[in-house]
């Protein structure tokens, strides 16, 4: 049997555009996918898209209004009536839920062949962890049902159903494995159209789980995963195929593409389809081989392309420092749209270092973007001069400081509004989660790129893209002493982090066993931290709650990022470092 699997960028509540899109895809599909002339043409019978498709994911309560359910399965009949007659094509979608009773809507996968929906799988296992909450809108499916056209047994599990093996945490268990029920109803065939997020390492453990069920039930398993980004979401792509023996025979990249398998040989052909020719390099790229930091910067640019192109945006802007941070911006930004397209804004007060600017000058030289020079000398001095009388007798403080960060975010909201260019926002996760950022000041955007990743990662990235660069015979984007310079917001004479942070690396360390890991102030002390550092840093960061609640979303790289991933009251007491004193 040949089996086509779809890698798809999908517009949330793009019905008709995305209804369109697929009958343009299952129209090129048919015209078959392989790379020579003389192999023939491997025309598929059935063509596979990934979870949601039709109508985005993730959806959100835009599922509670019955218009976007509505345009949904108007676009599932159009899907009936124009997908080539010849092709069975399953296609995920919002479907209502029939059964009377339960929630109102079920996450669908159907068949369509010869303008009938032939049969239809509901999703089993619906998330609530993480940045998933499926359960607030669907009801679980109640069977686990096989696809049966002539070529073979085929079952369906629909992305979390395959991950049952698994769970969120150790000591979870879903009540029903949907993978097993289908190996005990005797699939020769698994498929699993897929909506998975991005996080760093994460196609490990789906090869992983794929392979353990094809060595169990003796068969091949196929994952379609959706590509392209929404929100803060970023969708890898990298759909799969293992044989039998839990071999990868064939891995996507992280574009639209095509993988058409052969089951019976397990041939397989991988078709980029942004190039619209064939990917050469993709098949026998080892999923293993890409590094931490490739991952990510991908998934940055995939991002940033995606959250501008899909919010109507061409053009982006940002305050640039002279820092590593809004550095490591401004390159991945001119990667994602064009150098052409972004506009940076220097930003001089008379705490600024001579070398601060020069570096944001030669930055802006080795990347061919624009670099505007704006001082905050005048409206800074006229603050102050405001402010004189009733801040007489104060010590100047982080209210002066906050102040300039203000007015920069100021000029960079009105060079937005002006010239209509998105702004991104330059904040790392370290900064956001000590509270080390200006609300309505360096806060100010619409995006932040690397709000994911703590300040050791914004360094090994920015070496990283350093290395791929001299790697390729390009000049390194990021000047060297950027990198080696000690960070400063540079908002007073001589100032550093360190004066207000503890150094990065222990920092990071100890956020990573707050946040990621979900660790108390005793578990990380006894990982041998100091116990007043660690009270400090959880203190911090729980006190800064509000600002994050504000800020702008983040790219998420990690498994538990800042915003709908991370949801945590405001006013509350630090219970985390009060709880053995009371």
């Amino acid at each position: 049997m040949i089996i086509t699997l779809v890698q798809m960028n999908s517009v949330i509540g793009d019905f008709r555009g995305n209804a369109k899109r697929m009958v343009e895809l299952a129209k090129k599909a048919r015209e078959g996918t392989t790379r020579g002339a003389d192999a023939g043409c491997r025309v598929p019978t059935l063509v596979v898209f990934p979870e949601l498709s039709l109508c985005g994911y993730p959806p959100m309560d835009l599922l509670d209004q019955n218009a976007f359910v509505a345009g949904n399965l108007a676009a599932l009949r159009y899907l009936q009536k124009e997908l080539p007659p010849e092709l069975s094509v399953a296609v995920g979608y919002v479907d209502r839920n029939r059964t009377g009773s339960g929630r109102a809507l079920v996450n669908a996968m159907s068949v369509i062949a010869g303008g009938k929906l032939v049969f239809t799988q509901d999703k089993t296992l619906l998330p609530t962890y993480d940045v998933f909450d499926e359960a607030r809108y669907f009801e679980p499916a109640r069977t686990r049902k096989v696809f049966t056209p002539p070529e073979a047994r085929i079952g369906f599990a629909i992305c979390e159903d395959f991950w049952w093996e698994a769970p969120p945490e150790p000591s979870f268990k879903y009540p029903v494995d949907p993978v097993k029920d289908l190996l005990d109803a005797g699939i020769d065939i698994l498929i699993v159209p897929s909506a998975s997020p991005f996080v760093a390492g994460k196609l490990q453990t789906r090869l992983s789980l794929a392979r353990s069920t094809a060595l169990e039930g003796q068969i091949p398993v196929l994952y379609c995963n959706a590509v392209g980004a929404n929100d803060s979401l970023v969708f890898d792509g990298r759909s799969f195929a293992v044989n039998c023996h839990g071999e990868a025979v064939a891995t996507c990249g992280w574009g639209e593409s095509f993988l058409t398998i052969d089951t019976e040989t397990m041939e397989s052909d991988i078709l980029d389809l942004a190039e619209s020719e064939p990917a050469p390099d993709a098949r026998a790229r080892a999923p293993g081989c890409i590094s931490k930091e490739e991952e990510i910067h991908q998934a940055l640019i995939v991002g940033i392309r995606d959250y501008m192109r899909k919010s109507g945006f061409s053009k982006a802007c940002l305050g640039l420092s002279g820092g590593i941070d809004s550095a490591i911006v401004a390159v991945l930004a001119a990667e994602a749209i064009g150098p052409e397209n972004i506009s940076c804004i220097a930003m001089p007060s008379r705490f600024s270092s001579d070398g601060s600017l020069d570096d944001a000058v030669d930055l802006c030289r080795r990347n061919h973007i624009m670099l505007e020079r704006l001082s905050i000398e005048g409206p800074f001095t006229s603050y102050l001069n405001l402010l004189e009388k009733p801040f007489a007798g104060k010590a100047y403080d982080s209210t002066e400081e906050n102040l300039q960060a203000r007015i920069r975010g100021t000029l960079l909201m009105a060079w937005s509004n002006k010239f209509n260019a998105l702004l991104l926002t330059t904040g790392n996760k370290s900064e956001l989660a000590a509270g080390y950022c200006t609300l309505y000041g360096d806060m100010c955007g619409a995006l932040a790129p690397i709000g994911d990743l703590f300040k050791t990662e914004v360094y090994a990235l920015a070496k990283h893209l350093n290395k791929l660069a001299e790697a390729e015979g390009r000049m390194a984007p990021i000047p060297q002493p950027i990198i080696d310079k000690a960070p400063s917001a540079e908002l007073r004479f001589n100032q550093t982090d360190q004066d207000t942070l503890p150094p990065y690396d222990l920092l990071d360390a100890v956020l990573r066993e707050y946040i990621e890991e979900n660790r108390c102030l005793e578990e990380i002390v006894a990982l041998g931290y100091d116990r007043i550092v660690v009270e400090k840093i959880l203190s911090m960061t729980a006190r800064a709650e509000y600002k994050r609640r504000q800020a702008a979303p983040a790219i998420k790289v990690s498994k538990r990022a800042f915003g709908i991933g991370r949801r945590l009251p405001l006013a509350r007491a630090i219970h985390e470092i009060t709880a053995d004193k009371s």
